[in-house]
């Protein structure tokens, strides 16, 4: 039994999909969404065909989505952000057999609304690829992700037993479907029975937090920090049951303003490769400092002989699709190579160091900005942090740092190169600084764009910077 079908069963008339306007059951979320893939049938569509679909979360989006699962399409959302040329190119590679947009899910669901039609059974099971998702390319080329209804499933399982979702529960779709974080919300909602809220497209979180009666939410600290600097999201914040942070390192000033307010965080680790969470804080954060985080059940790490993390279990992806064929992605033992430097041990505690291509070498040492970051962010004044290698006639590359501070000039550069150095020692400390008000992201996301702060880091680095450093 496909996902839908099996919570309207299970959880009959309760509220599934929850707009301002309106509610939709889990029972008429599965008439819809059976309907929907009854006209795609008419159209042409087969069990297999790949649709991909560019639109912001709405309703219809995911009515059709759940269409695709109940049917046995292969579902993969696109970032409708993205420059034509980037997603020309995607979808080359995609070769999808139908590409909606918003427009043409609106008109899909009206048609279903307006004539009824049935669906032919699927013989899809819980290992044929139901979704393609694009890894946030933060460090890179975006990459098709492939992954089954079981792996999601697992993904929904591991993550509910950590935090509770369920009836009564409203979480809202902050993050969007053509992202891991977005889409898996929508299977945690249909094996718990939890609803999800999804606001008009481009209304602010904060606007949505007042608006319903919300017990979950998932940001990336970004997000987070934005909200923390608003007074009329004080209160809606502090009753939630669940905050979910991931998708980038919070950091330690974040974490220790989010607890002095009492505020449910949650911090996790995940990957698109994952299908969201790998591990995550087993309780709510109740003092400053980054804790180790938990693996969730279904999942295994370890670590290779250079520090990186491997992992595997019964949410990992299938491999990566590219030009027709599905690539494979583990080495001969199943594990996962995640990119990522981090330590893991005996009880299931994870901590991350950083990503295994951020590391730079400099003067024949490795060098990990996040650690550079860390030591920049105990630097009173300085509220964000980001290092990138610039190139370097003596050592090969050194660091530069791109910082935003709470005053304009402050704390002066002098400062805050004695305060690292005494953390992390003359090597690592930045060559260079740059003030920044606003960070670049990527587009549709709220990470920010590392590479792209290294290419102008690089493009403004020249000649020779002295900083005294001694041999």
């Amino acid at each position: 039994m496909d996902p839908v079908t099996a919570a309207a069963e299970r959880f009959g008339t309760a509220p599934a999909l929850i707009t301002p306007e309106t509610a939709l059951s889990f029972q008429e979320c599965d008439t819809l969404a059976g309907s929907i893939a009854a006209h795609l049938q008419q159209k042409g569509a087969v069990e297999g065909a790949i649709v991909a679909i560019l639109s912001p979360n709405t309703v219809e989006l995911i009515l059709c989505l759940y269409a695709l699962l109940k049917a046995g399409m292969v579902a993969a959302p696109l970032n409708h952000r993205l420059p034509e040329t980037t997603l020309s190119r995607m979808k080359e590679a995609l070769r999808p057999d139908i590409t909606l947009n918003t427009e043409e899910c609106a008109s899909l669901v009206s048609a279903a609304r307006a004539n009824p039609a049935k669906m032919m059974p699927s013989c899809n099971g819980t290992l044929s690829p139901a979704t393609i998702i694009h890894t946030s390319a933060s460090t890179g080329t975006a990459k098709a992700v492939v992954h089954t209804t079981g792996s999601h499933l697992a993904n929904a399982r591991g993550a509910n037993g950590n935090i509770p979702f369920g009836p009564g529960c409203l979480w809202l779709l902050s993050l969007p479907l053509f992202h891991i974080g977005g889409c898996a919300i929508l299977y945690r909602s249909l094996i718990s029975g939890g609803a999800v809220a999804i606001d008009s497209a481009g209304t602010a979180i904060q606007h949505s937090l007042t608006r319903f009666p919300l017990t979950h939410l998932s940001l990336v600290p970004t997000q987070l920090y934005r909200l923390l600097s608003m007074e009329e999201t004080a209160v809606p914040l502090q009753r939630l049951k669940a905050i979910l942070l991931g998708g980038a390192p919070a950091t330690a000033c974040l974490i220790e303003n989010a607890a002095s307010r009492h505020l449910p965080v949650y911090l996790s680790y995940g990957s698109t490769e994952m299908s969201s969470q790998i591990a995550t804080t087993p309780s709510p954060l109740t003092a400053p400092g980054v804790p180790p985080l938990s693996l969730l059940s279904g999942r295994e790490a370890a670590t290779a002989p250079d520090g990186e993390l491997l992992v595997r279990g019964s949410c990992l992806f299938s491999g990566y699709f590219h030009n027709g064929a599905l690539l494979p992605a583990t080495d001969s033992e199943g594990w996962f190579h995640t990119g990522d430097i981090g330590t893991i041990d005996n009880e299931g505690r994870l901590e991350l160091m950083g990503r295994k291509d951020s590391m730079f070498i400099s003067g024949g040492e490795n060098i990990h900005p996040e650690e550079i970051e860390r030591a920049l962010l105990q630097v009173d004044g300085i509220l964000e942090a980001l290092v990138v290698p610039v190139p370097d006639s003596e050592y090969g590359e050194r660091p530069a740092a791109f910082i935003r501070s709470s005053a304009p000039g402050e704390p002066d550069e002098k400062s805050i190169r004695e305060q690292v150095r005494q953390q992390v020692g003359r090597l690592k400390t930045p060559v260079l600084f740059y003030r920044v008000c606003q960070w670049a992201t990527l587009p549709g996301s709220d990470k920010t764009d590392r590479i792209w702060y290294q290419r102008v880091a690089r493009e403004y680095r020249t000649g020779e910077v002295s900083d005294g450093l001694s041999a």
